[in-house]
């Protein structure tokens, strides 16, 4: 095979997007979200990965945790990986670390990249599904339980739980 024909073979393979995400919590247990201001609703700290430019999920996670509110810091295990897959958009595989526990003095530093987002908050337990709706609504509380049991990560598909 020459050159060129893998170079098409690669570019007529199916495309899947990568995306990975930090799940914070603060001394109370609720879960960091972000209100993004290009689509409707809530989200994790997190984004896509670029890996045009060789990063990994772990790497990308902590970029965008950096840019989006200012906390650049060492993430945790990985708590779930989900394939998600919808019919608007190819494939997403969507990582997720453990962000760690925020503490009162962390919370005061958050700096929101105002070229994307609008607020955070923190939610408890019970009300993430009101913000989270759908596959990464159960991707946290999935994260939320591996990390309260102690179990290893989490494989997920459309946020339910396989392995």
């Amino acid at each position: 095979m020459t050159t060129a024909d893998f170079a098409t073979y690669i570019a007529g393979l199916p495309r899947v997007l990568a995306g990975a995400a930090a799940l914070f919590r603060d001394t109370e247990g609720r879960v960091l979200l972000v209100e993004p201001n290009y689509r409707d609703g809530w989200a994790l700290p997190g984004g896509t990965i670029e890996s045009d430019d060789g990063e990994t999920p772990r790497q990308g996670a902590r970029r965008e945790t950096a840019e989006e509110i200012g906390l650049d810091r060492e993430l945790g295990r990985l708590l779930a990986v989900d394939w998600v897959h919808g019919t608007a958009r190819p494939p997403l595989v969507a990582y997720l670390y453990d962000g760690g526990v925020l503490g009162e003095e962390d919370l005061k530093a958050i700096r929101l990249q105002e070229e994307e987002l609008l607020s955070w908050r923190l939610v408890p337990r019970e009300d993430l599904t009101d913000f989270l709706p759908g596959a990464l609504g159960r991707r946290v509380l999935t994260a939320l339980d591996v990390l309260s049991d102690g179990s290893g990560t989490a494989e997920l598909e459309n946020g339910h739980r396989v392995l």
